[in-house]
């Protein structure tokens, strides 16, 4: 399976495990599922750090790329396309990190782990 992780999904995952559904743990836990961690998703976790909202042990920029080595984790770009997709979402959900999950999960036939409900109502297929 070819798997998006969601931004808190993905932090959870290495901070707070207990957090993760059994479902995610064991797709995240699998080695034969590729995981991909959204370019959007290191964007909003450097503003949230920024703000102060988001504390972690070291800054993003060095903390989220170590993070992805040691779990596997492939990066995805922001391309056109997904932009493009993005826009011509219904706005069933207004945060715009959340809607380029949304547009890169439906373009590159990637499976979304998420508990935000509200994602549910988009034409993806999401597990938790």
């Amino acid at each position: 399976m070819r798997l998006l992780l969601d931004t808190h999904c993905f932090l959870w995952w290495i901070s707070e495990p207990d957090l993760v559904s059994t479902m995610a743990q064991e797709l995240i836990a699998d080695g034969s599922n590729r995981l991909y961690w959204s370019a959007a998703s290191s964007w909003e976790v450097a503003i949230k750090y920024q703000l102060g909202k988001l504390p972690m042990v070291e800054p993003p920029e060095t903390f989220i790329p170590a993070q992805l080595l040691l779990n596997r984790c492939e990066s995805l770009h922001i391309t056109d396309a997904h932009a493009f997709r993005a826009a011509q979402l219904p706005r069933h959900h207004s945060d715009p990190f959340d809607r380029m999950l949304v547009a890169q999960a439906q373009h590159e036939s990637l499976i979304l782990l998420s508990q935000d409900a509200m994602l549910q109502r988009y034409d993806i297929d999401i597990r938790w």
